[in-house]
């Protein structure tokens, strides 16, 4: 067995080494994404998941950013906010403002369907749950 000064010197040196890793861990916090990596949009038809790191990736569809941020010059991309920033819920914010529901569908659909890649029928983008 270990005497009682070994069993101390033990425990001290756990205690300085898990001291280090939680100021490590602490100082040295892992920096968030530029954008999220998925985003879910509530809708009444249900829930639908977005990938930013399918459509933008190069394994994925390579997408650039204006493809869906439509409004923004490359030179703007890392200020991309959310789409109803733009597209308000419902009938929509005023004149020549398209609602977000339609916007999305409009601006998803027509891409997969351009694309010949992706969903296009309700069910494969809405998960009711």
């Amino acid at each position: 067995m270990f005497s009682r000064q070994e069993l101390k010197l033990v425990y001290g040196a756990v205690a300085c080494l898990l001291l280090i890793a939680v100021v490590s861990y602490a100082a040295f916090p892992v920096k968030a994404p530029r954008q999220p990596n998925r985003i879910a949009f509530q809708s009444i038809a249900g829930k639908v998941m977005f990938s930013h790191d399918r459509h933008l990736s190069a394994s994925g569809y390579n997408l650039l950013c204006d493809e869906c941020h439509h409004t923004l010059a490359p030179a703007e991309f890392d200020q991309a906010g959310s789409c109803a920033a733009c597209h308000p819920a419902g009938d929509g914010g005023g004149e020549g403002t398209v609602n977000r529901a339609d916007a999305f569908h409009k601006q998803c659909v027509d891409c997969h369907l351009g694309y010949d890649r992706g969903p296009v029928d309700c069910a494969q983008c809405h998960m009711m749950q």
